[in-house]
């Protein structure tokens, strides 16, 4: 009895992977805008609502919005001048940026759909306008690259295969460590498309792409000597990261 309850469930579990798997299969799609096939459980409009919902929330986290009104249209002006005038002007999202009233967390992010936010303890922090394009830059890079959905749609395919792994054969666990750990490798590596395009829009706007290493070397020393060791974080070391964008700047130079 015994054994064939455990086939029932080997054959449940199979069920359940097969069908996960399926599901991503029909969820693969190129990006018009960077050519990657990524896993995409949305559409756009419902990032932008997503981003929209989830603004306010984010923002309150910070402490509000700063009150310095030439602060804040400084942001406007950079991020706007880097959308109108690269690839991000093409597509379906609401670009808006906010500089947050936060003064101790050195920080900047994207929400999906084009809601985009710097805290005042990083905008302080940098030493020209072309430092703060390098931070906007790379923030519209995981907008337009779809970092987020991307990474909705593929929580959503490991969950469903621990799931699986639990019922069939009790290896929900190794499933879900495998599936942590191939989230953490594919978010280090939206963090470098992401800084491959902000230097690309920041050619495109006429900023200084070399100012995107002083931002780096900013968010270093922000780190520290204890920073998390690169293989048990979402971002590639900062160092890294600096080799990377010398590699964009070549490329991208004569353009």
């Amino acid at each position: 009895m015994r054994g064939r309850n455990f086939k029932v469930r080997l054959l449940i579990g199979a069920a359940i992977a097969i069908f996960f798997v399926l599901k991503r299969c029909s969820q693969r799609e190129e990006n018009p805008y960077t050519g990657r096939v990524q896993t995409i459980s949305m559409s756009p409009d419902k990032e932008i609502a997503i981003g929209l919902q989830s603004a306010p929330q984010m923002a309150q986290q910070h402490g509000g919005l700063h009150p310095n009104n030439e602060y804040q249209a400084l942001v406007d002006n950079v991020g706007f001048k880097l959308v109108n005038n690269s690839v991000a002007k093409e597509t379906p999202y609401r670009y808006e940026f906010h500089l947050l009233n936060d003064p101790r967390t050195i920080n900047a992010f994207a929400l999906p759909g084009g809601q985009i936010f710097i805290t005042y303890a990083l905008f302080s922090k940098l030493q020209n306008e072309d430092q703060l394009a390098g931070v906007l830059g790379h923030e519209i890079g995981h907008v337009l690259g779809r970092h987020s959905a991307e990474r909705i749609a593929e929580s959503e395919y490991w969950q469903g295969l621990a799931t699986a792994g639990s019922v069939g054969a009790d290896m929900g666990g190794l499933v879900s460590g495998i599936g942590q750990q191939t989230l953490l490798t594919n978010g280090r590596d939206d963090e470098l498309e992401s800084d491959d395009l902000g230097v690309l829009f920041m050619i495109k706007a006429g900023y200084n792409p070399k100012e995107m290493i002083g931002v780096m070397k900013i968010l270093k020393d922000a780190a520290g000597p204890n920073r998390v060791p690169e293989f048990q974080s979402t971002h590639p070391d900062p160092d890294n990261r600096i080799e990377k964008i010398e590699e964009a700047i070549a490329k991208y130079k004569n353009l």
